[in-house]
């Protein structure tokens, strides 16, 4: 007892050692760093919650349409099942792309197949393509963007192949736009090449890569005077925004003599190319007759660390999703994602409302779903590369059938509610 009374003295001797303002600073400084360590984690767990929402949800704006019931197509998970899933064979669609065409290619693992994706609280309408094509009839579906938008496009065309005769469907190229067409219901499904949406230096169909892009942010008609009178258009752009800044263009590609560059660093301009587009569709879009769609960010699966895999893998050799609940990876920019939002907020402050089709965090559960090397290869592969598949593996697009046709089913939903029959 008289021990504890002893240090309880020392203790009282030791505080008075110092002198009375050196405590204050002392014990000022300790609720300082307390302060700043407790807004540090609030302040992760903030933004933490923001991306996820951002990923999940779209500002609570993409399931507006379908939402009776409190159902959010976009929040569930990937159910295996082998016996309603594909929707349709691989080999006996007539239109399928060789970049898309995994087991083609040589790809033996075919799980990727049969994945089902079911909302937490409803249950997504299974695809109906003749319904569909009730709907499209003496219409044109246009998808306007980059590959991955092509790759959705390939996969509606697939999605209703099977169901139109062999002599009443044709497919035409013509430069940047494709166009799939159902004779019997004078339907078309088509495609327009446009990464970037504005004009660019890289808007040609098949000469696009470049190694220094340029946009011209505040210049649309060459491409849009292509979409103008279609019924519904679903857009995206992300993929050829990727990096972080961009040659901006004032003047024209044809005239050297007038050409102004200024770089801007992103995401400012992904907004300004952004709003050149709403702009756009606010003077020539029908708001009657046109459906608008944009298709949020896709991602990619090029770092397998980031799901648990061995870092400096990607895609190659993965055979399962992701299992876990709101497993949000690096493959996509919040940011960017929250520029599309904005704009098309504003858009329906105007009274034009885009539909966003929150494909991101469904998608980014779907790491096995890319083709790797499972695809035509247009470029030489060289025996360094053969050596190391993960060199010259494509963990963007998506194998066929796989993630893109669940998109379509999402898009084939809305349309079924927002797109009555008429005569």
């Amino acid at each position: 007892m008289a021990k504890r009374g002893e240090n309880t003295v020392k203790k009282h001797q030791v505080m008075q050692v110092l002198p009375a303002g050196a405590w204050g600073i002392k014990s000022s400084f300790r609720s300082l760093v307390a302060l700043l360590f407790a807004f540090l984690v609030v302040a992760a767990i903030y933004l933490r919650q923001s991306n996820e929402q951002v990923f999940q949800h779209a500002n609570g704006r993409t399931h507006d349409a379908i939402s009776s019931g409190g159902c959010n197509l976009f929040s569930g998970k990937w159910v295996y099942d082998n016996k309603s899933y594909p929707l349709y064979k691989e080999r006996e669609c007539t239109f399928m792309s060789d970049q898309l065409a995994c087991e083609k290619f040589g790809r033996k693992d075919l799980n990727y197949q049969f994945w089902r994706w079911q909302p937490h609280q409803c249950d997504l309408p299974r695809f109906n393509a003749t319904a569909l094509l009730e709907r499209l009839r003496n219409k044109r579906l246009v998808f306007v963007g980059d590959s991955l938008n092509r790759n959705q496009w390939i996969s509606m065309v697939c999605l209703v192949d099977s169901a139109i005769p062999p002599a009443f469907k044709s497919m035409h190229n013509n430069g940047s736009i494709n166009v799939f067409k159902a004779k019997e219901y004078n339907a078309t499904i088509e495609f327009y090449w446009s990464p970037l949406l504005v004009e660019s230096n890289s808007d040609d169909p098949v000469n696009h890569r470049v190694p220094d892009r340029i946009v011209r942010v505040e210049a649309i008609e060459k491409h849009a005077r292509h979409w103008t009178d279609s019924d519904i258009l679903i857009f995206n752009t992300y993929l050829w925004w990727r990096r972080r800044q961009m040659k901006v263009l004032w003047g024209s590609f044809e005239s050297p003599e007038d050409r102004i560059y200024k770089t801007v660093k992103l995401p400012r301009v992904y907004e300004m190319a952004l709003q050149t587009w709403a702009r756009w569709l606010e003077v020539h879009v029908n708001r009657n007759k046109t459906l608008l769609f944009f298709m949020s960010m896709s991602p990619t699966h090029e770092m397998a660390d980031k799901w648990g895999g061995t870092s400096g893998e990607n895609c190659y050799g993965e055979t399962e999703p992701v299992m876990k609940e709101g497993y949000a990876g690096d493959g996509v920019s919040p940011r960017m994602m929250r520029a599309v939002e904005s704009v098309l907020g504003e858009l329906k402050t105007r009274g034009l409302n885009v539909q966003m089709i929150n494909i991101t965090q469904l998608s980014d559960y779907r790491k096995e779903g890319h083709p790797s090397i499972y695809r035509k290869h247009w470029e030489t592969i060289t025996q360094q590369q053969l050596s190391n598949p993960k060199t010259f593996s494509d963990c963007i697009h998506w194998c066929l059938p796989g993630v893109p046709d669940l998109w379509n089913q999402i898009l084939y939903a809305y349309i079924l509610q927002l797109n009555p029959i008429t005569e």
